[in-house]
């Protein structure tokens, strides 16, 4: 039975206990239960596990390297969905100190399964909105990484970050604007229009990319930017004729 199969009160009951198992195995240096919940088969299951450690290192500062020792620990598991959930773990830790957990990123970027890789990007966006100085001094690291994949999941992962504050990303996306793989291109276009459309966004957008070099790459920023007001007519600040106005204003 699935997590959300539960009811209210047996949910309640599951995370309640879950806490206890994890909170029981770090303080006694076992790895039973933590084997088990990393593993399961619902994602529920998984994401309950991490937010009760992330929970235990904020509570608990004596046992930060009992935490970190149990993840690296399970970090070096073949089990994919074990290395996906020490990511996710590592991304509410590093929301408030990302320099203990840094390292998990540095190795996860390069894992060979894309549901871990999937989980630093996920992990990039909740630190970006806690912890963004540290998160945009490590992105930087690899943003012009050989690996057409890296750069690609450094761009995706400092997105949310950008829609709230994106005069914090737009430097580091210019630096991507003559990249010739197809998909770091897309990747930073599609990124553009997502940080363009919440509330005084779009004119922060459009000041800084019509001072762009790459003249293609903005006119294919602009005409998504005012796609995704269309896209996401109901969460976007401006209509999708509000935009475009403000787009001809900004670039007649």
């Amino acid at each position: 039975m699935g997590f959300y199969d539960l009811d209210k009160q047996e949910r309640d009951n599951a995370v309640q206990e879950i806490n206890l198992d994890i909170a029981n195995d770090i303080s006694t240096c076992s790895r039973q239960h933590l084997l088990h919940y990393f593993s399961d088969e619902d994602t529920y299951i998984r994401k309950t596990a991490y937010l009760a450690i992330g929970k235990l290192y904020l509570a608990e500062k004596k046992l930060h390297k009992a935490i970190i020792k149990e993840l690296e620990f399970l970090s070096q598991q073949t089990d994919p969905k074990i290395r996906q959930t020490v990511i996710n773990t590592a991304g509410e830790i590093g929301k408030y100190n990302f320099d203990i957990v840094q390292h998990f990123f540095d190795t996860g970027l390069f894992d060979e399964h894309h549901s871990v890789r999937n989980a630093v990007i996920g992990s990039m966006k909740k630190m970006g909105e806690k912890n963004p100085a540290s998160l945009i001094e490590w992105s930087r690291k690899y943003l012009h990484h050989e690996d057409k994949e890296i750069r690609r999941e450094i761009c995706h992962g400092i997105e949310l970050r950008g829609r709230t504050h994106p005069e914090d990303i737009l430097p580091l996306l210019k630096e991507l604007q003559f990249d010739k793989t197809k998909r770091v291109r897309w990747t930073l276009v599609h990124v553009i229009g997502q940080i363009a459309y919440k509330k005084g966004c779009l004119e922060k957008v459009l000041a800084e990319i019509i001072m762009w070099e790459n003249k293609d790459l903005v006119n294919d920023a602009i005409e998504e930017i005012i796609d995704v007001h269309h896209r996401y007519r109901n969460f976007s600040f401006y209509t999708q004729d509000e935009a475009r106005s403000i787009v001809v204003n900004f670039t007649k």
